[in-house]
């Protein structure tokens, strides 16, 4: 069993609060890197969403001795051969605001037939003296024609899902965590708690 502290190998408030809203109700106590007795420097160099959540989670349980999850996710846009993709946190200069990323993407996207993108998660589980267990999944979606909701975080206002007929950002917590790749991802791990076992 993972215990009742989950340490998430993030920073990203956004991310910490949606964790903290899905983990919180069954009685486990969510951490992020802040949490952690002393900073640790983590160079997100992989080429793919599964390498980068790995070498997260990996990151804080060699340091620690701590089970960790870390989660590695960004927009897949079809019209821009699936940029911004693993450099979503940090395209267009990571401390640019998303307001102004996702005003870039609207005028890049004005006239654009299609405009079928997906959000993508992967999330790493690591503990001592075992190999890592990833789990990565998606939702598809299309770019809005404007920027919609206040809900979320990053591009949730211009990432538009058909069959809610809303974006992201205008969801509640509850609707995003049902159909969101991060929703779905934490499901499918929550299945493997009770596993005692590497």
């Amino acid at each position: 069993m993972i215990g009742k502290k989950i340490v998430i190998a993030s920073t990203n408030t956004g991310k910490i609060k949606e964790f903290k809203e899905m983990f919180e109700p069954h009685g486990y106590q969510v951490l992020s890197l802040k949490d952690l007795p002393e900073e640790i420097d983590i160079d997100e160099n992989g080429t793919t969403f599964a390498e980068n959540a790995v070498i997260k989670a990996q990151s804080v349980t060699d340091r620690f001795g701590m089970e960790a999850l870390a989660d590695d996710s960004g927009l897949e846009i079809d019209a821009f051969g699936g940029e911004p993709g693993v450099h979503s946190a940090r395209w267009l200069g990571h401390d640019t605001p998303y307001t102004y990323k996702n005003q870039v993407i609207l005028e890049r996207m004005e006239g654009e037939q299609n405009r079928g993108c997906r959000y993508v998660c992967a999330i790493a589980w690591t503990k001592p003296d075992c190999p890592p267990v990833v789990i990565e999944d998606t939702v598809e979606c299309t770019i809005a024609y404007r920027p919609a909701g206040t809900n979320g975080f990053g591009y949730d206002p211009i990432v538009y899902y058909p069959p809610y007929g809303k974006t992201m950002a205008e969801m509640d917590p509850e609707e995003k965590h049902l159909i969101s790749h991060r929703g779905k991802a934490v499901r499918r791990l929550e299945k493997l708690f009770d596993e005692k076992d590497c």
